[in-house]
């Protein structure tokens, strides 16, 4: 922005000629000053272009950091929610092990053989794997999510539930709105503008390069003139053509750039729109699966503290009650995760920020 302010130094020029044979009886003298005018006239343009693209920046600025911001909340959410899980997982592998347990004590008293613990330890088997996928994800979020604010590798801190607001009703308007909304499509539409004063300064650059000064000097005869002097460059043949077609094909491709990113987000908003409401409905019908498997479960425990149900079909029950909840807390993050992607995407609870889009020049 600086650079773009400061105009070429003028010129100076001084020939000093010493005397030394012929009829002339002093030292010649000439002197000059001239400034590039050139640079002058194309000024105006290039301020206009850096303020754009310095205004471009710090729109891009902005949106990295709104980008970190959702970042660490969906960091937080897959955390809490694999807290969850791990804490499911692990519940229905206590119950697996139980069984197994009473399996090989009968085994041992010879009341079963060793056919029915074959289920039961690929079960165990596979809920332990499934813990350790799900623990090892945690450890790789924490450390994602420490890396993210700075925070030591091992550093742990309490992480509240997620709180899920109804989605916005004012969807179009929100959409219509985007890129006066979201820093990235503002950015480009800076850098558009400072393409378009970089086109209008290849175009005044057409002009002859004019320069523009006055001389003074004294011949050996000590006759002294002086007057003004131009110099000026004749287009017969650059005429500035190479800037002006690489700067429009610039603003081109920045206006090309800019309707892709919008497309692409209007996209992405009703594609997330689309999957939250399959996903409320999915959610539904595991709610009620999850309390149906509840019940029953709860009815189990009482039938075998009546010693009307076997230990097996007991756990078959829990184990039953436990995935469904497990398939609600997965659906649940899913629809966290698109929550949080929602936010990014319509810029949901950004900061209020002024931003002005001055000057003539609009998508």
């Amino acid at each position: 922005m600086l650079q773009a302010t400061l105009l070429p130094n003028p010129s100076a020029n001084l020939n000093y000629g010493a005397l030394i044979s012929g009829p002339g009886t002093t030292s010649s003298i000439a002197a000059s000053l001239s400034q590039d005018f050139a640079a002058v006239i194309t000024r105006h343009a290039r301020v206009r272009s850096a303020e754009g693209h310095l205004y471009q920046v710090d729109a891009d600025q902005l949106w990295r950091e709104w980008q970190v911001a959702q970042k660490a909340r969906q960091l937080a959410l897959d955390i809490y929610s694999a807290n969850r899980s791990i804490g499911l997982t692990d519940h229905e592998r206590q119950l697996i092990s139980r069984d197994v347990g009473q399996v090989r004590a009968a085994i041992a008293s010879g009341n079963l053989t060793l056919a029915a613990l074959a289920p039961l330890l690929a079960s165990e088997a596979a809920t332990e794997q499934s813990l350790v996928a799900l623990r090892l994800g945690r450890l790789k979020n924490w450390q994602a999510l420490d890396a993210l604010l700075g925070l030591d590798p091992t550093v742990r801190f309490g992480i509240v539930p997620p709180v899920y607001h109804p989605l916005p009703r004012d969807l179009k308007t929100l959409v219509t709105s985007l890129p006066n909304r979201r820093p990235d499509l503002i950015a480009l539409r800076f850098g558009y503008r400072s393409a378009e004063e970089d086109v209008r300064a290849a175009i005044l650059g057409q002009f002859p390069a004019l320069t523009l000064g006055g001389s003074y000097s004294s011949d050996t005869s000590a006759v002294v003139t002086g007057g003004p002097t131009f110099t000026f460059a004749l287009p017969v043949f650059d005429r500035n053509q190479g800037r002006i077609a690489r700067a429009q094909a610039t603003r081109l491709l920045l206006r090309e750039q800019y309707q892709a990113r919008l497309d692409k987000a209007v996209a992405n908003v009703y594609a997330l729109i689309a999957q939250l409401k399959e996903l409320a409905a999915d959610l539904v019908q595991a709610r009620k699966a999850a309390t149906a498997a509840q019940s029953l479960a709860a009815t189990a425990r009482r039938a075998y503290a009546q010693n009307n149900l076997d230990q097996r079909s007991l756990t078959d029950y829990e184990r039953t009650e436990l995935e469904r909840a497990l398939e609600v807390a997965t659906i649940e993050r899913q629809i966290g995760e698109d929550r949080v992607f929602l936010a990014v995407e319509l810029a949901l609870g950004l900061p209020p920020t002024k931003i002005a889009l001055s000057g003539r020049t609009e998508l």
